[in-house]
């Protein structure tokens, strides 16, 4: 299955791409409230760190806190280990020049991470992801196991599809309407239309209804690319994992492993969906 590359960044990436809304879905999410005077500066990261997802949004407020947030319609259980590589990056940019190696502490803002789902596998409103739970354990070499890890990063997953989380929906318009819009593309799909008619079909519809009105006026060729992308991606992925179920002869793993590696995912990816070892990957031409 081919897959068009050029749109590495995401709909959703791009609906928040925006300071107040931003500070509005952070509110939400948090059930907290912040004034329009506390600033909201973002600082995502551009370069691709995994193929299927570049960071989807990072900001600070007020300097105090760095709030990295990733879309995603599967849940990944390494995404805190993803997030801790995702976090050092934007430390990285955050400190730049300062001299790290003197003698006066620099001060960096408390970070925040969130996973917000719309996948359609069943999922709990709320959910924890925990960084400790990737550790592997030292009990073979006869050393103790330490109760408290000397290092965690806890990841909060929301479920964001339409009818879960309404109190969140109801602080956050912007969120609610996104996820009444991929709902309605979804539909639509069931009904049998295929993925470029469903996702045209419900851009008209939500124009239609005032549901991200202005948001796709003003993107709708965009958003077009982005989500037929994305599905297509999403699509490629389900074939891929089914093909590495159905047929576990190596030939067929190597096979699935070329596809993968043209689509330039990670080599820990490919490991994980062919069982092949990184070396062997690596040396697929």
């Amino acid at each position: 299955m081919d897959i068009n590359t050029k749109y590495k960044s995401s709909v959703f990436s791009l609906l928040f791409n925006d300071p107040d809304i931003l500070r509005e879905l952070y509110c939400a999410l948090e059930g907290v409230a912040l004034s329009n005077e506390v600033p909201v500066t973002i600082n995502t990261l551009s370069d691709v760190l995994f193929m299927d997802r570049i960071n989807d949004i990072s900001f600070e407020i007020g300097g105090k806190l760095v709030v990295l947030i990733e879309h995603q319609s599967t849940i990944n259980p390494n995404m805190a280990l993803r997030f801790l590589i995702y976090i050092a990056r934007v430390y990285e940019k955050i400190v730049q020049d300062k001299k790290i190696y003197s003698s006066k502490k620099i001060v960096v803002p408390k970070p925040e991470f969130f996973v917000l789902y719309n996948g359609t596998e069943p999922h709990p409103e709320e959910s924890v992801l925990n960084l400790s739970d990737a550790f592997d354990t030292a009990l073979l070499f006869g050393l103790p196991e330490k109760i408290n890890s000397v290092l965690e990063l806890t990841v909060k997953v929301i479920n964001i599809n339409e009818g879960k989380n309404e109190g969140i929906a109801k602080k956050c318009r912007t969120l609610a309407q996104y996820s009444a819009f991929i709902a309605k593309v979804r539909e639509y799909i069931k009904d049998g239309l295929i993925h470029t008619e469903a996702i045209k079909k419900a851009v008209i519809y939500c124009r239609n209804n005032d549901i991200l009105k202005l948001f796709l006026e003003q993107n709708a060729s965009e958003v077009m690319n982005m989500l037929i992308t994305e599905w297509n991606w999403d699509d490629a992925k389900e074939v891929w994992q089914d093909e590495a179920r159905e047929d576990g002869r190596e030939e067929k793993a190597l096979e699935i492993a070329q596809k993968m590696k043209n689509a330039r995912l990670t080599i820990t990816e490919i490991e994980e969906f062919t069982g092949l070892s990184s070396d062997t990957i690596k040396h697929i031409k």
